[in-house]
């Protein structure tokens, strides 16, 4: 059972209280009963991520908006269940709606799990994005380090030269620093 999928089930059999439609929907083999879950009127939370999730495994696109919004939820674990999957569905449409949820000033709190998604993915939208964000999050006093810091990673791991100014400009903030000089290091010097 893939690590993921084996938390997702633990937390999600507590919060459901583990009944009999939780285990239905946990062994469901046929993917229409699931993509029937993420409709399905009075559905509870935990079971439209249930379904979401192993849809988004399997491969199957009606996952994607479920997804999502899960991917934008208050709840991190959600979060980083739904980039996980959205990481495996194979949709083109994934990197887009992760940049603009990483980008958005008015979630940046929930920007974490988008912007790691975005790195995973290393779409032609992810470094913009992350540039865009860790931008604003060079500002004084911003709360949101945890983001920057992602940012920051990111972008090393991309080693893309558009984000050398950027990380240059990171190094003057002790908290992103050291991430800065390591991302740095990975970016190729132009001739």
């Amino acid at each position: 059972m893939d690590e993921e999928l084996r938390s997702l089930t633990e937390r999600l059999r507590r919060e459901s209280g583990g009944g009999a439609g939780f285990e239905r929907l946990l062994a469901a083999g046929d993917l229409d009963e699931l993509a029937e879950a993420l409709i399905a009127p009075g559905q509870s939370l935990w079971a439209r991520e249930l379904a979401a999730f192993r849809l988004g495994l399997a491969g199957d696109r009606r996952a994607f908006e479920s997804l999502v919004l899960l991917l934008n939820h208050r709840d991190p674990q959600r979060c980083a269940s739904a980039a996980h999957a959205l990481a495996r569905l194979g949709d083109p449409r994934t990197a887009r709606a992760a940049a603009a949820l990483a980008t958005n000033e008015l979630r940046v709190a929930y920007a974490l799990h988008p912007v790691r998604l975005l790195v995973e993915l290393r779409a032609p939208e992810a470094v913009p994005a992350l540039i865009t964000t860790l931008e604003r999050r060079l500002r004084p006093h911003d709360p949101y380090r945890r983001v920057a810091l992602a940012c920051v990673e990111g972008l090393g791991t991309l080693g893309d030269a558009r984000a050398r100014t950027v990380l240059s400009e990171a190094l003057a903030h002790p908290a992103l620093a050291e991430a800065a000089v390591h991302a740095l290091a990975r970016i190729p010097r132009q001739r």
